[in-house]
């Protein structure tokens, strides 16, 4: 997946023009496009992963109607319950 892009300076050319050269075939390999598509890329997760967080989530709903029911704390408190 790597593209080695070289580019040697001619006799005459300054090294403005180098890097301007070099610029130009970096833009036109599309590397920095592939990258910045890739950059917030996340995988999806699998269904194991998924079961595993709503199973996580019932529980931690069940607690709080629990504590709830037993007046340990009231439904406005709910928000500031300290996660663990």
């Amino acid at each position: 997946m790597s593209i080695n892009i070289q580019v040697e300076k001619d006799s005459k050319e300054n090294s403005i023009g180098l890097i301007r050269r070099f610029t130009k075939r970096v833009r036109g390999s599309g590397i920095l496009t592939r990258v910045r598509g890739l950059r917030y890329y996340q995988r999806q997760l699998s269904p194991y992963i998924k079961k595993k967080q709503t199973l996580k989530s019932i529980t931690k709903r069940e607690k709080k109607n629990e504590l709830i029911k037993l007046g340990k704390i009231t439904e406005q408190n709910e928000k500031f319950i300290r996660k663990k």
